[in-house]
């Protein structure tokens, strides 16, 4: 039997390119897996792609998967943008590169193995795990600078 797994992502940036963060919210049953990370110099939108990417590529085997982001960015491009963006060989509708376009094939990598539903939720909106998600990325921003190196 497939397992279905929930999953609640959200990114950060401290300025925007600035010190980022990701995080997510991994829900199973009755277990939970909290992960994050960080980067020194990055924008709010890596750093949202990258909380979908890390929580998809925690799963060992395929499940049956409902990621909740509250970014419109990752919610549009992976269910609107994503198809067009492919066949025009990872041009915009106007040919110019994608943005992001290294993450947007490892969204597309992590993903395949298993079956995604993809929901919006308005983010600080006291939505529970998005806003543990949210505290996931920002402690990822933390831990991340409380072990870089000062130059």
């Amino acid at each position: 039997m497939t397992q279905s797994v929930k999953i609640f992502t959200d990114g950060a940036c401290r300025g925007n390119p600035g010190p980022g963060g990701w995080g997510a919210l991994l829900c199973y049953k009755q277990w939970e897996l909290e992960v994050c990370g960080g980067d020194p110099d990055t924008t709010n939108n890596r750093m949202e792609l990258l909380a979908a990417i890390n929580a998809l590529q925690v799963l060992k085997r395929p499940c049956m998967v409902t990621v909740t982001t509250d970014s419109v960015y990752v919610m549009k491009g992976i269910s609107e943008w994503l198809p067009n963006w492919v066949r025009k060989g990872w041009r915009t509708a106007s040919n110019a590169p994608v943005k992001n376009a290294d993450l947007w094939k490892q969204l597309v990598a992590a993903q395949s193995p298993h079956t995604v539903e993809w929901r919006w939720v308005k983010g600080h909106s006291g939505h529970p795990e998005n806003e543990r998600a949210d505290q996931l990325a920002n402690r990822g921003i933390d831990e991340m600078l409380a072990t870089t190196p000062k130059e």
